[in-house]
């Protein structure tokens, strides 16, 4: 656990706000051809805005909201739940499930 904290405050330190969680949430949630995931780590409008570049960049004509208060990633028009969940880690967050609705 130790070092997944360390490593986890190693990828964020390039984000100023430094309050940075290490959990993962749980199922799946779909709909017709979006994509959503839970991001626990996006905590600021700067996690959101790298999340969003890291998506656009790879799928530029996705939609693409990033919201960290509720901590959800939803992606339409762009990528499987595996591509964008990659996506998210490369930029060096820690995706997850979404709720189900």
């Amino acid at each position: 656990m130790q070092a997944e904290l360390i490593d986890s405050q190693e990828r964020h330190a390039m984000c100023s706000c430094q309050q940075h969680s290490t959990a993962a949430s749980a199922a799946p949630q779909t709909s017709s051809d979006a994509v959503s995931l839970r991001v626990e780590d996006m905590t600021c409008g700067h996690c959101a805005g790298r999340i969003e570049h890291a998506i656009k960049g790879a799928f530029p004509d996705a939609t693409v909201t990033a919201d960290p208060a509720s901590k959800l990633v939803t992606v339409q028009g762009g990528g499987d739940f595996a591509s964008i969940g990659a996506l998210i880690t490369a930029a060096g967050y820690t995706p997850g499930p979404a709720p189900a609705r």
